[in-house]
């Protein structure tokens, strides 16, 4: 089994809503069951400068999606926020960390992003170690951050700082000191 990565289409729509019609997908998701194809349609048609939206597929078969939409304020344009889901069928096979993978060598070495922020629910257990194996760290717990299913659920803010930044303040080398000029 071979899952190739590549950029999302106007044309794969379907394929997209696909994923987000599987329960535990939309589940794991803000995403409100029942999605409109056009909704999909018109996402993946006028997507957002500076956003990419990336998707698994095997054998052809569209099976995973992430995006990574890039913050618009200028003091934030170092962030970029990622969410993802991966149809019911394909848990469990790397298709989620296949695409985790091609999306934080998209930010880290083309995207000049110095961060990664998401959302994850606390009980998505399976996930929360997914984004804690590929560098993502928990800040903090939003309390009753979504409804889902008719109960509000809490969510982890997880991050991951690009491990060797270009051009970050703190990690810049000791200043040279002047050397003393002896008359004064």
């Amino acid at each position: 089994m071979s899952i190739v990565i590549r950029h999302a289409e106007p044309g794969d729509f379907e394929a997209v809503q696909g994923i987000f019609e599987a329960p535990e997908a939309i589940a794991g998701t803000l995403q409100v069951p029942f999605p409109s194809a056009e909704a999909w349609r018109k996402l993946l048609a006028e997507q957002q400068p500076g956003g990419k939206i990336l998707l698994a597929t095997i054998d052809g078969r569209v099976v995973g999606q992430i995006g990574i939409h890039t913050v618009a304020r200028p003091r934030r344009s170092h962030v970029g926020y990622i969410g993802m889901a991966v149809h019911d069928e394909w848990h469990h096979q790397g298709v989620g960390s296949a695409l985790l993978q091609a999306a934080i060598s998209l930010a880290d070495n083309w995207l000049h992003l110095l961060r990664l922020e998401l959302t994850v629910y606390t009980d998505n257990e399976v996930a929360v170690r997914l984004y804690k194996k590929h560098g993502f760290f928990i800040e903090g717990t939003h309390r009753a951050y979504a409804l889902r299913d008719g109960k509000y659920v809490d969510a982890y803010a997880m991050a991951r700082i690009h491990p060797n930044p270009p051009n970050i303040a703190s990690h810049r080398p000791a200043r040279k000191r002047r050397a003393a000029s002896g008359g004064r």
